[in-house]
């Protein structure tokens, strides 16, 4: 009875253009998209369906574990950039973009991206807290967004953790606006040792269904960056937890439950080491993934494609990665990561440029990659979906084969 009910309650709480757009533009566009990827990995050539684009590095709160220079003076990828690679990627099937900063809403051409690219689906990663009503009708008038608002917590918490006060009703009140304006809404939370027993709860689910939210994210919290506080991270049994509760709230409760590490049968993987995504940071340089701030091209200049296609660093990444585990190679392994980026002359992307030296300073420590302890998907729907759309393509059997040679 899930899906009837997660049906029944997107349509009659989102806006039919907004609908639509979304259905159309995320959902069958978008497994076209992967479709077209897989066709271009049988030729050895891989460039991400998924894009990731840090827009802007500022924000305006000060959250722990950023990695993002979000109180460095502002750097921004500018409009002209933004919509070139939005094209490129267009022209070779892409159609879904997320959008993340620093607080994506403080880029002053945010909607003009989206206006550009109508025929693309955009998810903003946002606080929530600059979305006014008047920004909700605006998302509403353009239809092809989706704002998935970061929630880290009860009031206590979410003050602690975000480095402000009152964020979460600043945040519900960006939330609410997006409801109110029949947007497809999510919420994500970074689940951590201060909030785990607080957001990991059916009652915080049936809240958000209350609420009229459509989707929640739930994923692990990463201790990177120059304020890492790796006391905050889960443990292995922790991790387990995670996994076992979105595996059987799945089954039981009408809202979607995104995941991002994690196949049909439970076992884990990394989008960057399958080559399902990759990322451009506010510097413009073209990353693996948003918490490796390292990078050798960057956008501007002549093809997005071909750069991500013939990067030789981004290759050697993904193939280390895949060869290392099935699991995060930052938190699992930072000095091989440094490895691959000397190797190749990287450069530091940040404006504190101490990336290299808070990857020295990490603990290695467990990822979602917990062998023996896998959880295979119970809803049909997800199971469907991951086997078709979302699981690691052969890339980790790939890597095991090229380890024996």
């Amino acid at each position: 009875m899930v899906l009837p009910q997660i049906a029944y309650r997107m349509t009659t709480t989102v806006a039919p253009r907004c609908l639509w757009k979304f259905a159309w533009s995320l959902g069958v566009k978008g497994m076209l998209s992967v479709e077209r990827f897989k066709a271009r990995a049988r030729q050895g050539i891989i460039f991400p369906p998924f894009l990731h684009l840090s827009v802007i590095n500022s924000c305006n709160l000060r959250c722990q574990g950023c990695w993002v220079d979000v109180a460095a003076p502002r750097e921004m990828v500018p409009l002209h950039e933004l919509d070139a690679i939005v094209r490129d990627a267009k022209a070779h099937g892409n159609a879904f973009f997320g959008l993340l900063g620093g607080e994506p809403f403080l880029h002053p051409q945010l909607l003009d991206l989206l206006a550009a690219h109508r025929d693309c689906y955009f998810q903003i990663f946002t606080n929530g807290q600059l979305i006014t009503p008047e920004i909700a009708q605006r998302l509403r008038g353009l239809a092809n967004a989706t704002p998935l608002v970061s929630i880290e917590g009860d009031a206590s918490v979410s003050d602690v953790r975000r480095g402000s006060r009152n964020v979460l009703d600043r945040s519900l009140r960006g939330l609410n606006a997006c409801l109110d304006a029949g947007l497809v809404t999510g919420v994500a939370s970074s689940l951590c040792r201060s909030n785990l027993d607080t957001l990991l709860t059916e009652d915080w689910l049936r809240r958000l269904i209350d609420l009229g939210v459509h989707y929640a994210w739930f994923h692990g919290y990463r201790p990177v960056g120059p304020d890492a506080t790796p006391e905050l991270a889960l443990s292995p049994d922790d991790l387990v937890r995670v996994r076992r509760f979105v595996v059987e709230q799945r089954a039981k409760q009408p809202i979607v439950i995104v995941d991002a590490y994690y196949d049909g049968e439970g076992s884990a993987l990394c989008p960057m080491a399958t080559g399902l995504t990759h990322h451009v940071g506010p510097s413009g340089g073209i990353e693996p993934c948003p918490i490796i701030q390292l990078a050798v091209e960057n956008v501007g200049g002549g093809s997005f494609y071909d750069k991500v296609t013939q990067s030789a660093f981004l290759a050697d990444m993904r193939q280390a990665a895949a060869g290392h585990s099935r699991g995060c190679v930052v938190l699992e392994n930072p000095r091989l990561v440094l490895e691959i980026a000397d190797r190749h002359g990287a450069r530091d992307t940040t404006q504190r440029g101490t990336a290299r030296e808070e990857l020295l300073a990490m603990t290695p420590r467990s990822s979602q990659d917990l062998p023996g302890r896998e959880i295979p998907e119970k809803h049909w729907m997800y199971r469907f979906a991951k086997r078709y759309w979302f699981n690691d393509f052969g890339v980790y059997r790939a890597a095991e084969e090229i380890a024996q040679r």
